[in-house]
Order: structure tokens, then C-alpha cells, then sequence
């Protein structure tokens, strides 16, 4: 069944005042979106003091972001192709604004995991940019802007965890939810003062039942994968979402096939060039949160274990701040690249790097420096390929599926960071020794670690290795296509049917 037809454009809305800004204000509600993805890792061992819940209850705060925002990434992306892109950005801001106000206003357990689970709805954010970028801007500046865009991600993971650790230590932890309330209404307001609708649509009716049925194969499976620990990998109930998430993944995906307008197009989603991208992106997703989730605690580990260095919550969060600013001035050499020889050699150099920067985190955990390099060797191989995963994806659809397809790779690396999280969980937990009356992993147990997420990227190359050729030239198009994002008629951006390489 073909790709659905895009709709004409809509007429022209409302120019915002400040267009010109467009690009900094989305890059800026990625950041912040990201870092509401992190700020409650450095809170975690105190909630159950803070708020008498069970430690299993407090690690809901994580899980329960990871579960939305895995559901509402490639929904909400689906939403903005049909109804307007900005539009449902802003809805999404709007959700993290009510979630913060919850979590700042109560103390309850309960109240807490609602108001995380609003604030993960509001990943949806990246793919709706990427997608505003490539239906506004001008071919030459595309490549550049989607790189900056996808590159929050990893920015906002380095910028969170810092930040929160300050808070922790000096202020009332209510105070950092206030501050990303307020943070999230300046969003809203620049976004309309300077973010353009797309007059672009996708003709159809929206999926509902294929919505519910993703929605659903994934909440099984990411449920068995972030509580698997907790439960038993053999233990009934973890069994039980597996199959369910296989069943229910398979008559999802018969159904999708099917239909008229299909929530997720299986057909494009099969092409190589579109599935390959997003195997790589589930790699490198896992590669990439291991090094977050380990170099904090292991500087934090005591000095008696031979390998700790004993450091505070606001040095290991700092740790991770260089990778950030890396992620920052690398995402236009990434575009750069990506726009000389093309996004797939962008991909294979960043799985590279990464991969080297798990080799030296292997020979280098007892130096602070040496840690903080190869920490940020990791973040800088992460943000070539978070700039290069966009423009694959977008060099294999049409120009009318650019939110759903960048929503589902924005999924697999959410994927693929669940299963990092329960892989590094299982790791730490199973290599432990007992020193100063506390039960420590050792350090093998990091370097295997290292070693596993190392291979992960390692095999993220060799699937790069086997995308589809194409080089996107210089002004933002890819070679073979018979689009170019951006061409304008009669001063209104049409929207031809494109073709993968």
C-alpha cells in the first residue's frame, strides 16, 4: 500500500514576529525537555526519606518518563504531520509545564510519578522540531539545524545532572520542578513569538487503533525491560509482558499493513535505509546512556574500594558537563560532514569514536581527568551521530511522514536506553564486593560495562556499513530523490512524494 498522499498546503497562518530565532528557540525546548529526563537521577536515593515511598516505588520517577515518552514520541509526531506541527509542540510543552507544577507541588509518591509521567509526554518535542526545520528552512540551512536540534538530547543529559545536583545540595528539591515550570512557559511563548505552522498535512484520519496497539506492544515490553531486575527475568509477570509485547506487536503489525493510513507506514519503515538508521539508532542509544548512567557513580565510590575516588554529587555531575559543551560545537561539524560525503559516513565516523571512547574509558578508571576524557570522547562520537540519524531518516521518507519517522527513531533510542539501564543495572548488581561495610561493584564490573556498550557501538558501525549509498549535497537535498524539501510555489511550500535512495 502506498504512503499517504500529502494534503495541499494549508493557507499560510500568521507569520510569527521574530521567524529568524526559530531555530535556536527549538533547539532550546529540546534542551530543556531533555533535561527534565535527568534531573530526578541525582534525587533517587533520597526520595524514599523525602517522601516515605519504597526505593522500587522511587525508581518509578525514571521508569515512568521512559513509558510515555517511548508511547507519545511516535504518536504525537503522527498528530503534527496530520494537524500542524507546532500546534501539537506546543500542546507537548504545555503537558511538561502541568507535570512540573505537579511534582513541585506535593510530596506524594503518587502525585510525583504522575506529574514524570506528563513531563516524558513531552519528548515528542525533538521529532516535531526536526520536522518544523525541514519544512521551514531554507535546503542549505537544513542539515545544520537538524543536527543542532537532535544533538539536545545528549546536551540536555549533560546539562541535567549537574544542575540537579545543585539544587539537591543547596535548595529544597521542590525548587528545581518550579524552575522547569517557569522554563517550560518561556518555551510556549517563544515558540509562538518566533516558531512558523508548517502549512504542510498528511491526508487521512488519524490511526487509533494502531496507536493503541504500539502503544501498548511497547509498554509491555519496556515494563519487562526496566522492572525484569526487580521481578526475576523468570519470574511470571516478566514472561508474561514479553509474550504479551510479541503478540501484540504482530497483530499490530498486521493491522497496520491494512489499513488506509497506517500509524506507522511498515512498508517505508522496511526499506533498508529506513530500518537500518533505526537498528543503528537503538545501538547507539544504548551506547550512549551508559556512559552517563556509570561515570557519576563510579567517581562517587569510596576511595576504600580501590578505584573510587570518593567524589561529591556536584563533581560526578560536572563530569559530564564537557561532554555536553563537545555535544554543542560538534553538531555543525557533524552537519558538515554529513553534507561533504553524506550522512551514512557521518554515522560510521560517530559509532567509531564512540567506540574508541569506551576503549579508553576501559584502561582509565582511576584518574579523574583521564575519566572526564574518555567520558567526553563518548558524548563527542554521541553527538555526530545524533546529528546524522535525522538526516538518514529524512533521506528515506517522504516529505509528509518527515514527524513519524523521526518520532519512531527518536523511539528506538529510547529503546535502546532502557535496555542499557537494565543491562548496567544487572552488571553492578551481579559483580559486587563487600569494603567498609557496604557492598560495592567492582571494577571489573564497570569495565564490562564498558566493554558491552563499546561493542554495542561497534555493531551500530557494521550496521552503518551496510545502509544504502547517497551523498546529500550541499544544499540540503540527497541525491536520487525527487524532492527537495523546501522548494516553494507561488511563495507556498509544496509537498511532493519522495523517494528513498
Amino acid at each position: 500500500m502506498p504512503a499517504d498522499i500529502p494534503a495541499a498546503p494549508t493557507p499560510a497562518a500568521k507569520k510569527p514576529a521574530h521567524p529568524r530565532f526559530a531555530v535556536g528557540v527549538l533547539a532550546f525546548c529540546g534542551v530543556v525537555v531533555a533535561v527534565m529526563q535527568t534531573i530526578v537521577v541525582p534525587l533517587l536515593p533520597h526520595i524514599p526519606a523525602l517522601t516515605g515511598a519504597s526505593p522500587a516505588a522511587a525508581s518509578w520517577l525514571v521508569t515512568v518518563t521512559l513509558l510515555t515518552g517511548a508511547v507519545f514520541t511516535p504518536v504525537l509526531g503522527r498528530v503534527g504531520d496530520m494537524y500542524g506541527k507546532r500546534r501539537v509542540l506546543v500542546a507537548s510543552l504545555g503537558v511538561l509545564v502541568a507535570g512540573s507544577v505537579l511534582c513541585a507541588v506535593s510530596s506524594h509518591i503518587g502525585v510525583l510519578i504522575t506529574g514524570r509521567a506528563l513531563q516524558g509526554a513531552a519528548l515528542a518535542v525533538l521529532p516535531l522540531g526536526i520536522s518544523i526545520l525541514r519544512d521551514e528552512l531554507p535546503p542549505e540551512r537544513v542539515l545544520s539545524a537538524v543536527a543542532l536540534m537532535s544533538s539536545t538530547l545528549g546536551i540536555g543529559a549533560a546539562v541535567g545532572l549537574p544542575v540537579a545536583a545543585l539544587v539537591v545540595e543547596n535548595f529544597d528539591w521542590h525548587t528545581m520542578f518550579w524552575v522547569s515550570g517557569v522554563i517550560g512557559v518561556v518555551d510556549i511563548v517563544l515558540v509562538l513569538w518566533c516558531v512558523p505552522e508548517s502549512p504542510l498535512r498528511t491526508r487521512g484520519r488519524f490511526d487509533v487503533l494502531g496507536a493503541l496497539g504500539l502503544s501498548g506492544a511497547l509498554v509491555c515490553l519496556l515494563l519487562a525491560v526496566t522492572q525484569g531486575a526487580g521481578w526475576g527475568w523468570t519470574s511470571a509477570r516478566t514472561l508474561g509482558l514479553l509474550v504479551a509485547a510479541v503478540v501484540v506487536a504482530l497483530c499490530w503489525g498486521r493491522y497496520e499493513l491494512r489499513v488506509a493510513s497506517p500509524m506507522v507506514d511498515l512498508r517505508i519503515s522496511a526499506r533498508p535505509a529506513v530500518l537500518l538508521t533505526n537498528v543503528a539508532a537503538l545501538l547507539i542509544g544504548f551506547a550512549f546512556y551508559a556512559n552517563s548512567l556509570v561515570t557519576a557513580q563510579m567517581v562517587q565510590e569510596p576511595k576504600e574500594t580501590g578505584y573510587g575516588l570518593g567524589a561529591s554529587l556536584v563533581v560526578s555531575g560536572l563530569c559530564l558537563l564537557p561532554g555536553g559543551v563537545m555535544m554543542v560545537a560538534l553538531s555543525p561539524v557533524s552537519a558538515r560532514i554529513s553534507g561533504k560525503y553524506g550522512p551514512k559516513v557521518s554515522l560510521a565516523l560517530a559509532a567509531g569514536v564512540i567506540a574508541a571512547g569506551y576503549v579508553v574509558r576501559y584502561f582509565t578508571s582511576h584518574n579523574l581527568w583521564l575519566i572526564i576524557a574518555g567520558a567526553t570522547v563518548v558524548a563527542s562520537g554521541t553527538a555526530i551521530a545524533y546529528s546524522a540519524l535525522p538526516a538518514l531518516v529524512m533521506r528515506g521518507v517522504p516529505v509528509s511522514e518527515t514527524g513519524s519517522a523521526n518520532g519512531l527513531n527518536t523511539l528506538m533510542r529510547s529503546i535502546g536506553q532502557a535496555f542499557c539501564s537494565a543491562t548496567v543495572a544487572a552488571v553492578l548488581a551481579g559483580l559486587t564486593f563487600r569494603v567498609g561495610g557496604r557492598t560495592a561493584p567492582t571494577l571489573h564490573a564497570y569495565q564490562l560495562v564498558f566493554l558491552v556498550a563499546g561493542g554495542a557501538a561497534f555493531l551500530a558501525l557494521l550496521v552503518t556499513l551496510f545502509l544504502p549509498g547517497g551523498r546529500t549535497r550541499a544544499a540540503g537535498t540527497v541525491e536520487g530523490n525527487r524532492d527537495v524539501p523546501g522548494d516553494r510555489k507561488d511563495g507556498v511550500r509544496t509537498t511532493p512524494i519522495q523517494e528513498s535512495t
